[in-house]
């Protein structure tokens, strides 16, 4: 079948206002078999309210009939093997209908075309029959088919004797759908679709489409106004951008390597176990020749070498389900189930994870279920009515991102929503889902002025909908695949986020630390001199430190729009901006709670991260940027080798207080413990003056070796502080057992390791 390649299909086709005609209840044994002059006017106008009805093989008292649409034939004949010649069909319609009757036995048969240009043959969509089943109009019906993608979307596949797609999409409330595309001269009145009337799903098999053919949906809405033409919200593909036609890509499973990482994943308590995550924006981690974006293959090849120097052990991955701007950065999707084509075909993206996993790196995708764009070609008015979105703008519109939100208590939208969950963790083997804005999802307020929401049925502001969907989502997710993590981007004080569904909480494994974030950075963007009388800005955290399980970000939203980039936050000078930063790493590496890095903020990249353009990796060229690289590379290696550091990150018994007060001299201490393993103290000094001589307190007698200075000259520092380590004697100093006298440099953390008596 010739492709012709349609980027931009047209949105909308001319076609005649007409009702949509009705098939007659019941045509009676003495009724003519040809359809009335109306029915045969809406189909060449693409308006029959019921195609199957009429088209391909049909029995009628007269015999077996058989109607066609073929647009631009001016004859059309039967071939079958049992018939001895071609049979032709009268032509009803000059753009193309035809009829005729035919032997009973005709069997399987093709359509021969003819007009002044030649002829060709066809395979006729009607004589096949649906592929869903009963038990998947119950299951959609009921909002509990969790494989929903392996029902709707382009499925190529063989039904009866021949190869091709099979296509299936929800518009419960259209009065026509169709399949356009590349095969079909984009023509809406070609093809349309059968309507399963329980669930509002339209279906059709199309013989001879194959892998990487074009297509959309064309609908008409319940006002008989002709939509813009959709995208499949189901799309496993989707045309490279500007274009947004979805493509059938190949049903073929892939070819998996990652047995054993899966199997170890399944068994590992993601609490207990050290999680350093890269952040990564894969349009700008770096570009190849004249500024393209590196194909997936070529990322993995790059960015995971990358990640394992580092010493990470996740990449985080800014949404990369299909998205029309680039500058949205994937947060405003319109392709949930299809990789996006910017970077390669979904093979490509497989490929990637299924690398990661071989060099010992999980991948956590961005997902976003908050809020959806309402681009034409989208999920916004799907079928003419509001189906996807909320239809009360006060909760189906959001003006922060003049966006949809998502109707969270329509059972088909809860079910597409965690089906595309499932979907990510089992076609793509991803080890964690990040969902993105969940706070706006809880408050029937967010952002919304009095009198611009809608209370829930109790007169609050609680989405008891968004609720009750976000811990769905976690239980089934967690039931399905064992080891996987999701983690909320949650930016309140909801309670009970990461708490266990069962427990009454949300069910996410993790949260993000959002108070984490804007406390310390708020504290090292101050000049020295007044950090003294901002101490809690780094101590209040610990108060909720193990209220939930926490992640710490230094994420993508904290180095655009003005905010500057990480090493520029800092205060003072040149040189003292990365010893503040190499000091601030320290003690977030320290601190209790899974770590997250945005890219180039591990090497120090100077300017805000710009979408369009790589990151300045001619920085690592010089000393400053190149020591701060190494540092982030140590402590990452350290925290994942170091069992103190991240063995109870989430739990309260494995930190201790070591200085707590002295906001005189701008010093804190803390230690981390371990169940079997030997503690590890951090202690800063966040001041620009050198504290010699100072007395530390310390839980344990014996000798205390220092494992890493900031101020170390590996990583462009000036090499002060205590290469022979220090020894504790038994003291009362602060309450503690022990105590030793240590050098602070200026600007500078350090951790000590317990070694023994």
């Amino acid at each position: 079948m010739a492709k012709t390649t349609k980027t931009n299909a047209p949105t909308a086709r001319a076609v005649k206002p007409a009702p949509l005609a009705k098939r007659p209840a019941s045509r009676g044994k003495t009724a003519d078999w040809r359809l009335s002059d109306v029915e045969v006017a809406a189909l060449a106008a693409g308006r029959h309210a019921d195609p199957f009805a009429v088209l391909g093989p049909h029995e009628t008292p007269a015999g077996l009939v058989i109607r066609a649409f073929i647009p631009n034939a001016e004859t059309l004949s039967v071939l079958a093997p049992n018939l001895v010649g071609p049979v032709a069909l009268e032509r009803r319609h000059g753009d193309g209908v035809f009829e005729g009757l035919v032997p009973d036995s005709v069997g399987i048969y093709r359509l021969r075309a003819v007009n002044a240009g030649g002829q060709w043959e066809v395979e006729d969509p009607y004589r096949f029959g649906p592929l869903l089943g009963q038990v998947d109009d119950y299951l959609l019906t009921e909002g509990t088919h969790l494989r929903l993608w392996d029902k709707l979307g382009a499925r190529p596949l063989r039904h009866g004797d021949m190869e091709g797609a099979h296509f299936a999409v929800w518009a419960p409330h259209a009065r026509r759908v169709s399949i356009v595309g590349d095969f079909n001269d984009w023509d809406g009145r070609r093809h349309p679709m059968r309507k399963r009337v329980d669930t509002g799903v339209w279906e059709i098999f199309l013989p001879g489409v194959g892998v990487g053919a074009y297509y959309k949906y064309e609908i008409i809405g319940p006002n008989g106004a002709l939509l813009p033409l959709k995208s499949d919200p189901f799309a496993f593909a989707s045309e490279l951008r500007p274009g947004t036609a979805s493509r059938v890509v190949s049903s073929e499973p892939f070819v998996w390597t990652d047995q054993q990482w899966l199997e170890e994943r399944a068994h590992r308590d993601a609490r207990r176990a050290p999680m350093s995550i890269y952040e990564v924006h894969l349009g700008s981690w770096k570009r190849g020749e004249q500024q393209r974006f590196l194909s997936y293959d070529q990322l993995a090849d790059e960015l995971i070498a990358y990640a394992v120097h580092m010493g990470y052990t996740h990449i985080e991955l800014l949404p990369v389900t299909e998205h029309p701007l680039d500058a949205s950065w994937g947060y405003q999707p319109t392709g949930m189930f299809a990789p996006s084509s910017r970077f390669g075909s979904p093979e490509g993206f497989a490929r990637f994870v299924d690398r990661a996993h071989a060099a010992g790196i999980g991948v956590i995708l961005d997902w976003v279920p908050a809020h959806f764009p309402t681009d034409s070609h989208g999920l916004a008015w799907f079928d003419g009515s509001a189906l996807y979105e909320h239809p009360d703008p006060r909760r189906g519109f959001h003006p922060d991102w003049n966006t949809a939100i998502y109707d969270f208590g329509r059972r088909e939208v809860a079910n597409f929503l965690i089906a595309n969950a499932l979907f990510w963790l089992e076609r793509y083997h991803i080890d964690a889902l990040r969902v993105d804005a969940v706070a706006s999802m809880l408050y029937l307020d967010y952002s919304r002025r009095d009198g611009e929401w809608l209370p829930n049925i109790h007169g609050g502001r609680e989405n008891l909908d968004a609720i009750a969907f976000l811990q769905r989502m976690n239980t089934e997710v967690y039931a399905a695949h064992p080891g996987v993590m999701t983690i909320a981007e949650e930016s309140t004080a909801w309670p009970g986020v990461s708490k266990p569904v069962h427990d009454g909480g949300l069910g996410f494994g993790f949260k993000w630390n959002m108070g984490f974030m804007h406390d310390t950075l708020s504290y090292m963007q101050r000049e020295p001199v007044y950090r003294q009388y901002h101490h809690d800005d780094l101590t209040f955290g610990l108060i909720y430190a193990f209220a939930e399980n926490f992640v710490l970000p230094l994420s993508h939203d904290e180095v655009v729009h003005g905010k500057n980039s990480i090493v520029n936050k800092m205060s003072g000078m040149d040189g003292d901006k990365f010893a503040t930063l190499r000091a601030y790493y320290a003690l977030m590496w320290a601190y209790p709670g899974k770590k997250l890095l945005f890219m180039g903020q591990d090497f120090g990249q100077r300017r805000e991260w710009n979408e369009n353009v790589g990151l300045d990796w001619d920085l690592m060229q010089y000393g400053p940027h190149k020591g701060l690289s190494d540092l982030v590379r140590d402590l990452n290696h350290l925290y994942c080798g170091r069992a103190a550091l991240h063995q109870r990150d989430c739990e309260g018994d494995g930190f201790e207080w070591m200085v707590v007060d002295d906001n005189a001299n701008s010093v804190f201490a803390w230690a981390r413990y371990a169940t079997d393993a030997m503690p590890i103290v951090v202690v800063a000094n966040l001041t620009p003056v050198a504290r010699d001589d100072y007395l530390l307190p310390l839980p344990l007698v014996g000798q205390w070796w220092e494992i890493l200075n900031t101020d170390s000259e590996r990583y462009f520092g000036l090499n002060r502080g205590n290469a022979g380590g220090a020894y504790a004697y038994a003291s009362d100093w602060k309450g503690k057992s022990a105590a030793a006298r240590i050098n602070l440099p200026p600007l500078t953390a350090i951790m000590l390791e317990w070694a023994g008596n």
